[in-house]
């Protein structure tokens, strides 16, 4: 209902001629003498609202939203959408990261910036970890919701992060806040110290040190009633059925007897022993089982826990009164724990093993031992702990350099260097097989013992230690400058230009463990059980790149302004210094590989303003992005089998084909694209426009909205089996004959990347505020939102596809709306608060069929039936906030709040695929911490 009010209102303010650019703040900077550089653009002037849509969010805007963290404030803006997301981390993809992403195009087209300047990634391409950039710093936020690649670079496509650091700071803060949940668990606090030596204005200099630290607490799936298991009931269409998550590998162990004939049957001797189930265990039971399957989901983390302490200094220091030297350094470590289900392993039950827990129970369950063929014991390693990283990222950013006037120019020389070092550590629950398997082999473990009877005998294989260490570093010299061009009808027309030259290294090392055994070391046996983590091999890329722009601000009549920018972007081939061939031995020397790249893109924008309260305005622009260096230099190895059983591709008399084995799952070969010429990977190309206007009919009522749209084309992505063997004729040079070490010559396909795939992206931001004076204090509401029109996309052999409102064959949803509403009253000098709604609309859940295991009926006995498959749709997802501050007096304020004031659960999905391995909800669209109250104090002296 919520939606259809909001969707309609959107509508009504479209038709009503309302459609204005948003995603710009009421007052996007307060009116100021000096000049500034305004995000967008490279022109310093004194600020004011141009014709690109900024959202700048201030301190005090910052403290209202209740985030603490960066990846809270960022991730939860209406125009964020498909950024990695802390739970991502436990059993996905997230790896200790957390993304920006404007409008869902993606975290690798989103350019997060530092003070204006770029930040290392932490990995080969361009994505900024969040968690590098502490909180306390970050004076204001400014997000640019249009692409920017005429001025930034190649990577700006859907839009620009930029963090403004604290500077000229006097006084000394004390900051800290506790936030705690009304359940349990989640809990985090953070404290901070900073204090500013000297005026810049009145001393010529200005010193700021700051330091933080923040800890986050652990959500386990045990202590939320909605993520406890993966066995939770639910209604659909007026019938009760069940989410159905369980594992034959469990604890006590289970025994899958092969028997004659083709058949096989599984039990638990735990439960053919006493008649029931231990814990985080349920009775699975049909004609060919009776066992005691394991709840893995009731075993994982809803939220990592974490911790980050981080160091910020800077100086700005005048060395005459239009020349300032500046130096900031920023220092920060974070540490993220994810923790999931223990290892699953089966192992074979020995003489011993079955005499003692297999044959007692054969005529229980009329089983002729004469049948049994086989015996494996279904082991959940509960004693060895549960699954458990720590991943630490330490990053380091030193920018340097010279702001400055000359003759009326401005100019801005600047050096950076930036790095992000990332480890991956096993931290509970991996083992060393070498070790599991020689326990296993003395019989020192019996798999059939109840949980918490093996534990100092699994403790000798518990793996700790590095499984992966990456570092990358980037160097960045820039020069900017800007000033009054010449005298036109409308003013004074004004420029920018600059050049940059930066060098980008990404040194991966792997531990050997990672690597297993490869010609490097051919003797070696060990593996990490349950990391899925084997083949891995050492990276060192590096490539440099330079580029030059040029801006010009023409204002056409005193009412009409035209910017027009051009950047020419120069790439260099990826240097690769670890080279391999498909046998993962390694060459000597170094390659170049991938073919360099250059490209000028443009931009050209103009703001209209046909009356002092309405402006119109539009942009147009073209970019493009390069790949990231390992797509191109990711060695090709050999990676398993294809995903189903195909037909040959090949016929005699080619070759190849004395190597087909019928319709079989053929071998594959994964890896980067390191052709040159004809088949080397190019940049994605992309276009895209913004139009709208802004109306402040009163001084009290200020309305924007913006139309946008982003198309990339040449996106870069890997063919699916099932296209490759379906167009054998098309894809014939992806089948080749290799030589596998235990099979010998095999025939394989070849997976690399490649320029196919395309997106097209579309929606409506909008930001309205309105403020007025009361006889009972000030009133203020600020509505911000997105409204998405596409989210398409196309992959070779398939037709377009949405993402909006549904989840889509890559496993993503994209909200078709999302908006909050904030009012503020600030009832006298003193005190103030603030309600917010957050809204997020809801969507067609996973689509489920019968065979996949994943829903049952539920009987009217409460017994659970077949299995089934459904259609279904998730919830919308709406929350409340509030907020009061007490300004005790200029040194001293107190804040309490409150998070999801009605301990909103989040909607229940039946989604197995996608983000983390939390079950019944997806943690990466709604949060799973519930209501938390919060206390924050801060002090000045």
């Amino acid at each position: 209902m919520i939606e259809k009010k909001l969707a309609r209102t959107v509508r009504v303010l479209c038709a009503s001629g309302l459609l204005v650019t948003g995603m710009t703040s009421a007052v996007a900077y307060a009116e100021e003498v000096q000049k500034v550089e305004i995000l967008g653009s490279s022109i310093k002037r004194i600020a004011k609202e141009g014709a690109l849509p900024v959202q700048t969010l201030s301190n005090a805007e910052i403290q209202k939203s209740g985030a603490k963290t960066v990846e809270d404030l960022i991730q939860n803006l209406p125009a964020m959408q498909g950024f990695t997301a802390s739970s991502s981390s436990v059993n996905g993809q997230g790896s200790g990261v957390q993304t920006a992403s404007v409008h869902g195009i993606g975290e690798s087209y989103t350019l997060v910036l530092l003070n204006g300047r770029r930040m290392a990634p932490y990995g080969s391409g361009s994505a900024v970890n969040l968690a590098s950039i502490p909180m306390s710093a970050v004076e204001r936020v400014e997000v640019l919701t249009d692409g920017a690649s005429a001025l930034y670079g190649s990577d700006a496509i859907a839009g620009v992060v930029n963090f403004v650091l604290k500077k000229n700071q006097t006084d000394a803060v004390i900051e800290a806040t506790y936030n705690g949940t009304t359940q349990s668990g989640g809990q985090s606090y953070n404290a901070s110290i900073s204090k500013g030596f000297g005026n810049l204005e009145e001393n010529g200099y200005n010193v700021l040190l700051s330091y933080s630290h923040d800890e986050l607490k652990e959500l386990n799936a045990s202590q939320r009633e909605f993520g406890k298991s993966g066995l939770v009931k639910f209604m659909h269409d007026g019938q009760q059925y069940s989410l159905y998550q369980l594992s034959g590998n469990s604890s006590p162990a289970t025994v899958n007897l092969g028997l004659t004939g083709g058949r096989s049957f599984r039990f638990s001797p735990d439960y053919a022993k006493s008649g029931a189930c231990g814990a985080n265990t349920f009775l699975v039971k049909n004609s060919s089982s009776e066992y005691c399957g394991f709840d893995y989901a009731s075993t994982v983390m809803l939220q990592p826990k974490s911790k980050r302490d981080s160091f910020f200094g800077s100086l700005n220091y005048k060395i005459n009164e239009e020349t300032t030297f500046f130096a900031e350094a920023v220092a920060s470590r974070y540490v993220m724990n994810a923790r999931h289900a223990p290892v699953a392993q089966p192992i074979r039950v020995n003489a011993a093993l079955f005499s003692k827990y297999v044959q007692p129970y054969l005529a229980q369950y009329k089983i002729d031992p004469s049948e049994v063929t086989s015996a494996t014991a279904g082991v959940r390693l509960f004693d060895a702990g549960g699954r458990a990283y720590d991943y630490t990222t330490d990053a380091k950013h030193l920018a340097l350099g010279i702001n400055g006037a000359y003759k009326g120019y401005d100019y801005t020389i600047s050096y950076v260097h930036s790095e992000n070092k990332f480890e991956s550590t096993f931290a509970g629950g991996f083992l060393s097989a070498d070790k599991f398997f020689e326990i296993v082999d003395t019989g020192k473990f019996d798999p059939f013992l109840p949980a918490g009877g093996s534990k100092s005998v699994l403790a000798p294989a518990v793996l700790s230690g590095i499984e992966e260490a990456t570092k990358v570093k980037l160097d960045t010299i820039s020069a900017r400058v800007s000033g009054e061009l010449m005298k036109v009808p409308g003013g004074m027309a004004q420029f920018g230009t600059g050049a940059d030259f930066s060098k980008q290294t990404y040194i991966s090392s792997p531990s050997a463990i990672a690597q297993g055994a490869n010609p490097q070391q051919p003797n070696f046996t060990d593996a990490a059980m349950g990391s899925g983590v084997s083949g891995t091999l050492p990276a060192d890329a590096s490539r440099k790149n330079w580029g030059a722009f040029a801006e010009v601000l023409m204002p056409v009549m005193k009412n009409l302004d035209l910017t027009a920018s051009g950047r020419y972007d120069s790439y260099t081939a990826v240097t690769n210094n670890m080279v391999f061939d498909q046998d993962a031995k390694r060459l000597n020397g170094s390659v170049t590989q991938g073919d360099p790249a250059s490209k000028f893109t443009y931009k050209i924008a103009a703001s209209y303003r046909p009356m002092d309260s309405l402006m119109l305005r539009g942009s147009y622009a073209t970019g493009f992005k390069v790949a990231s260096m390992t797509s191109i230099s990711q060695p090709m190895l050999h990676s398993g089998v294809v995903d189903d059983k195909y037909d040959c591709p090949v016929t005699a008399p080619d070759p190849r084909a004395a190597y087909c084995k019928g319709k079989a799952e053929y071998d594959k070969l994964s890896g980067g694209n390191p052709n040159t010429g004809v088949g080397a990977l190019k940049p994605e190309k992309s276009t895209q426009y913004t139009i709208g206007f802004r109306l402040e009919p009163t001084n009290s009522l200020s309305l924007g909205m913006d139309l946008w749209m982003v198309r990339i084309k040449d996106q870069i992505t890997t063919l699916s089996d099932t296209e490759v063997f379906g167009n054998p004729a098309k894809y014939n040079y992806l089948f080749k004959v290799i030589k596998d070490q235990i099979q010998g010559d095999v025939l394989a396909r070849e997976s690399t990347p490649l320029n196919m795939a395309e997106g097209y992206n579309k929606g409506i931001d909008w930001d309205h505020s309105f403020r007025t004076k009361t006889g009972f204090g000030d009133i203020s509401v600020q509505w911000t939102g997105t409204y998405m029109l596409n989210s398409d996309f196309i992959n070779p052999g398939s037709d377009w596809e949405s993402s909006i409102g549904r989840f889509d064959t890559n496993s993503n949803v994209v909200s078709r709306l999302i908006t909050r509403i904030a009012t503020t009253w600030k009832q006298s000098n003193q005190f103030s608060h603030t309600l917010a709604m957050n809204y997020k609309s809801g969507y067609h859940d996973m689509e489920v069929t019968a065979g996949a295991g994943v829903i049952r009926k539920v009987n009217a006995d409460g017994s659970l039936g077949d299995y089934v498959g459904m259609k279904r749709d998730v919830d919308s997802f709406t929350t409340f906030d509030w907020q009061t501050r007490y300004d005790y007096s200029k040194a001293l304020s107190l804040t309490a709040g409150v998070k999801n004031l009605f301990n909103t659960d989040p909607p229940f999905s039946v989604r197995t695929k996608g983000g983390g391995n939390q079950s019944g909800f997806d943690a990466r669209y709604a949060s799973a911490l519930g209501r938390q109250i919060y206390l924050t104090g801060k002090y000045r002296f």
